[in-house]
C-alpha cells in the first residue's frame, strides 16, 4: 500500500474522531487549544519569547543538534529538525530570529520518548534558528544561521 495513502486514511481518521468527540461537546475549542501559549507565539523578540515560555536565560548546549540546510532556496518551506542528546526532555521550541513573531513552533515531549522533531517552517528572510529545549526544569539552547534565497513571510 502506498505509504502515503496509509498516512492520509490514518490523519483522516483521527480527524474524524476528533469532529465526533466536539460535536457530542466532550472536547470544547478552549480545552483543544489549551496548551497554545498565544504571548509566546506572538512575541517579536528572543527575550520576550524566551520569557513568554518561562525560558528566562536559557544555557548553550552542544546536546541540542538542528537540522536545517545552510541555505533554503523558498522560505515558505524550510525543513527544520531538532535532537535533544539531554535526559528527560519535555519541551522543545523552535525560534526565528527575524520573523515578524520569534517562536515558529513548540512541542510537549512525553516522558520516555526520543527528544526528535521535524516540521516546515516559514522563514522571511536569512537569520538564525534556534532550538530551545527545557530538560530536567531548566532549559537549553543553540542556533544555526540558515540563509533563505526567496522569503516566506511575505517577502
Amino acid at each position: 500500500m502506498d505509504n502515503r495513502r496509509r498516512n492520509a486514511l490514518k490523519a483522516g481518521g483521527a480527524l474524524g474522531v476528533l469532529g465526533v468527540l466536539a460535536a457530542a461537546g466532550l472536547i470544547t475549542p478552549a480545552v483543544a487549544q489549551a496548551a497554545w501559549n498565544k504571548a509566546a507565539f506572538e512575541a517579536k523578540s528572543i527575550e520576550a519569547a524566551l520569557r513568554a515560555i518561562g525560558a528566562g536565560q536559557p544555557a548553550d548546549s552542544a546536546d541540542i543538534l538542528i537540522s536545517a540546510p545552510e541555505t533554503a532556496e523558498n522560505g515558505a518551506a524550510v525543513s527544520v529538525g531538532v535532537l535533544s542528546h539531554l535526559p528527560n526532555t519535555e519541551y522543545m521550541a523552535i525560534m526565528v530570529e527575524n520573523n515578524p513573531a520569534m517562536l515558529a513552533a513548540s512541542f510537549q515531549i512525553p516522558a520516555g520518548t526520543l527528544a526528535d522533531v521535524q516540521t516546515r517552517i516559514k522563514m522571511g528572510q536569512t537569520s538564525n534558528v534556534f532550538a530551545v529545549v527545557k530538560a530536567d526544569g531548566r532549559f537549553y539552547m543553540t542556533k544555526k544561521k540558515v540563509k533563505v534565497t526567496l522569503g516566506g513571510c511575505g517577502g
